[in-house]
This record gives C-alpha cells, sequence and structure tokens, in this order.
C-alpha cells in the first residue's frame, strides 16, 4: 500500500488557489457557462423589448427596379445607412408608440449626407425617450464635458475594476445629442467574451450609464439620481430590480434570454404602418411594441458592437440572472481535492482513470440541471483541472514511488 503524498495536497492547494483567483483563468469558465447555458432548458416569457435589424438590402427591395442604381464600392458604403432611411424607419416604428428608440450604430453620416440629416432630425424630435450610441476613449476633440453627461451620485464600494476613459472616440453631432440620451457601448477587450456587457463605466473620475442601463432607465422613467450602485455587488433600481454585477460592473448575461426578445422585420414593420393607417386589418399585429424599448441594428456591419444589448436588457426585465455558486464553494472544492491528493496513490491507475471519468460526467450532468431548474451556476474548469491534475500524476507517477 502506498503511503499518503502531502506534497501533492500542497501542489493542488496552490494550484487552486491559483485557479480561483487569477482571472485570466476564470475566463475559461465563461466558456464553460456559455456552453453549457445553449443547450440548459429554460422557460423565459417574452420580454419588452424589440431588435430590429435592417440593411441596405431591405431598401434596395422596396425600390422600382428602374429607379434602384448600384452600390457605391466599398463595403462601408454597403453597410451604411443615409438619414433618409433612418428617418424612414422612425416614422414607421413611431406609429407604435414605443416608449423607447435606440440606435446602437452611431449616427454618423458622410458629408454628402449631411443636408439629409434635419429630415432624421424632425423625425427623432417626435421620440418620446431616444437614445443613441457613443463610444468612450481616450481625449480628442469631439469630447463631451462631464456636466453633460448623465452620472451616477450614490456609489459605494472600490471604483478600481471599472473600465476607465478620459475622453470620447465617436459621438453624433450635436443637433442630435442635444435631442437625445447617450449610451455608451464599449464592451470588454476581449471579443470573444459574449456573456458579458458592461453596465457601469467610469469617464473622467466619474460613473456614467453603459447602453444598456441607459436604455432601463429611460424605460422605466428614472435618471441616475434614482439609482444606488454597490460597486461589486448590485445596482438597486427606482423600482426595487437589482442588478447583479461583477468587480469590473460587468452584467453575466443569459443568452437563453435572447429568444425571448421580439425580431422584427423592415417589410413587417412597414406593411403594419401601412395598415395602420389605412384603417385595414392588421396582417402582423405590431400592437405589443407600445410601451416597449425598441432597439436599431444595421445587419452586416462588423464595426458595430455584438448583438448583447437585447438579451441583456431581456435578462434584467425577465430577473433571468446567473448566479455563481458562493465563493465558499470554491475552497471546498480545493480543501476537498486536495485531501484527495493525498490518498490517490492508493488506488490504482485504471480504477482512477474510470472514477475520474464517472466523477467529471456526473458532475456536468449536475451543473447542466441546476442551470436550467435554478439558473445556478456551478464552476467547472476548477474542478476539472484539480481532478485531471491528480489523474495525470497517478499515471505518469512509476511503480512503486509515492504519489
Amino acid at each position: 500500500m502506498r503511503r499518503s503524498s502531502p506534497w501533492l495536497f500542497l501542489v493542488v492547494v496552490l494550484l487552486g488557489v491559483l485557479i480561483a483567483r487569477e482571472p485570466r483563468l476564470q475566463k475559461v469558465d465563461d466558456v464553460f457557462l456559455s456552453l453549457f447555458l445553449q443547450n440548459s432548458q429554460q422557460r423565459i416569457p417574452p420580454a419588452q423589448v424589440t431588435q430590429v435589424e435592417i440593411g441596405r438590402e431591405d431598401f434596395r427591395q422596396m425600390t422600382p427596379l428602374r429607379a434602384n442604381k448600384p452600390l457605391p464600392k466599398g463595403e462601408a458604403a454597403r453597410r451604411s445607412l443615409s438619414p433618409l432611411e433612418y428617418a424612414l424607419f422612425l416614422q414607421a416604428i413611431l406609429e407604435f408608440q414605443p416608449a423607447v428608440i435606440g440606435f446602437e450604430p452611431i449616427l454618423i453620416w458622410r458629408d454628402r449626407e449631411s443636408n439629409q440629416e434635419q429630415v432624421f432630425i424632425d423625425q427623432a424630435m417626435k421620440v418620446p425617450k431616444l437614445l443613441v450610441a457613443m463610444e468612450l476613449g481616450n481625449k480628442g476633440k469631439r469630447d463631451v464635458p462631464v456636466e453633460d453627461l448623465p452620472t451616477f451620485s450614490q456609489v459605494t464600494g472600490p471604483r478600481g475594476g471599472l473600465a476607465e476613459f478620459s475622453g470620447i472616440s465617436h459621438r453624433p453631432d450635436d443637433d442630435i445629442r442635444l435631442i437625445s440620451t447617450p449610451g455608451f457601448t464599449n464592451l470588454p477587450p476581449d471579443r470573444t467574451d459574449r456573456i458579458r456587457v458592461p453596465m457601469l463605466l467610469e469617464y473622467r473620475g466619474e460613473i456614467v450609464p453603459s447602453f444598456t442601463l441607459q436604455a432601463l432607465l429611460l424605460w422605466l422613467r428614472s435618471t441616475t439620481a434614482d439609482v444606488k450602485i454597490e460597486l461589486g455587488k448590485q445596482i438597486l433600481l427606482p423600482n426595487g430590480w437589482k442588478i447583479p454585477i461583477r468587480r469590473d460592473g460587468t452584467l453575466t448575461i443569459n443568452p437563453v434570454a435572447a429568444q425571448s426578445v421580439h425580431r422584427l422585420t423592415l417589410s413587417n414593420l412597414l406593411l403594419a404602418a401601412q395598415e395602420r393607417d389605412s384603417h385595414r386589418p392588421p396582417t402582423v399585429d405590431l400592437s405589443e411594441l407600445k410601451d416597449q424599448i425598441v432597439l436599431f441594428r444595421i445587419a452586416g456591419d462588423p464595426l458595430q458592437p455584438p448583438n448583447v444589448f437585447a438579451a441583456a436588457i431581456a435578462t434584467i426585465q425577465g430577473n433571468d440572472y446567473v448566479r455563481r455558486m458562493p465563493w465558499f464553494y470554491d475552497w471546498c472544492l480545493i480543501a476537498g481535492l486536495a485531501v484527495c491528493g493525498m490518498f490517490v496513490g492508493r488506488v490504482t491507475k485504471g480504477v482512477l482513470f474510470l472514477t475520474a471519468i464517472a466523477i467529471s460526467a456526473g458532475y456536468a450532468l449536475l451543473a447542466l440541471g441546476l442551470l436550467s431548474q435554478s439558473r445556478l451556476w456551478l464552476p467547472m474548469f476548477l474542478p476539472f483541472a484539480l481532478l485531471w491534475i491528480l489523474v495525470v500524476v497517478r499515471l505518469v507517477t512509476p511503480a512503486g514511488s509515492s504519489a
């Protein structure tokens, strides 16, 4: 019989502490979470948010063939829309009285289209709550004073984890900015992360709301002065909703909530608007758009942020948060596997390998079940890494030596 191995106990503890405290290793767990969420079975009611995605081809199909001109060369021209096309969208959607209309692309047009901008502004001034995208960055010529932006006054907790910015990299012209509310579309620099969306950002020492949070505040008819923030813990909205946030001010999106977002095409929108104007029975019933949040996107534009804002809003509206097991669960895993490491040498290699496979499969099924039933997430990378480190060490240990 092999003796216990105290050195392996120490290795497991040190490796477990590294995994539990290293942010880059914790991101591996997000990959497991995203995969499990996509395969979980959750029932989520429809959200009060509608996504409208429109491209140049949608407008070309509406144009008579004899008047249809070839698109200009260049990818930017093919994916962009003119102020007149934006105005046509606003004219149609306003028929259904949404509470908030948000534009995810930044409203910047070419110089030759500036003469059409007034047409868009005339329609935009009719919108009850208009949300326009802006992007924070370094200091530049188009910066906006902090006093002109919505900021939070009731903030507690350490701010070190928030993304910091000193200027604005992209924003609409002042004519549009003055009739709208800005929402910042900055996302984490890691483009592979599709389940985290910022709720809070830091601009010149002040905390400002992201595009997602600002859309909700407009929808709730609230201001930043009504919101209480506990950094690293939660955002408390005036209606009592509590939004759990991480230390970096991000929210974990439930990808399944994206299925509760209403999707709308331009053709259906224009048809419903025409039937409404002519008092005909609706072919497409869009009455549910009343008092909703409507978000506008351009189809096929890789320069836009990933399509995460609607899913984030739906997650909050439905209280469909994914909650991770408390921090002490990680330390219990580390302690338990470290103790097992002391006695792993007493188990034959074949039995240990098969047992590890069974434990891994059972743990994964348990995690999937808890995620589907209770939206409770068990960490995956930590136990899997420690368990299979023990297996590998046992397999490579020569016979007759202590493991």
